[in-house]
């Protein structure tokens, strides 16, 4: 019986996430402002979103006035 490769949560939330910066045409500085990191931080969470923390979706989530939900159907 085959399994099927599960996507971990963080990378599933860190590509809605650089998907909503495409939508929005935003700059990795104008994202990373939104995270309150750093754009070598981006570029980590491009490589592996291991590090991707609860608060730094929250922090982001709550500037631009989304629920999870929202960012998760967009």
């Amino acid at each position: 019986m085959k399994t099927k490769k599960r996507i971990p949560l963080q990378k599933t939330i860190w590509c809605k996430i650089r998907y909503w910066q495409l939508l929005h045409d935003l700059t990795d500085d104008e994202l990373a402002m939104y995270l309150n990191c750093s754009t070598r931080t981006l570029q980590n969470y491009d490589h592996d979103a291991k590090n991707l923390t609860l608060k730094t979706v929250d922090t982001f989530l709550c500037v631009n006035e989304l629920t999870l939900e929202e960012l998760m159907t967009a």
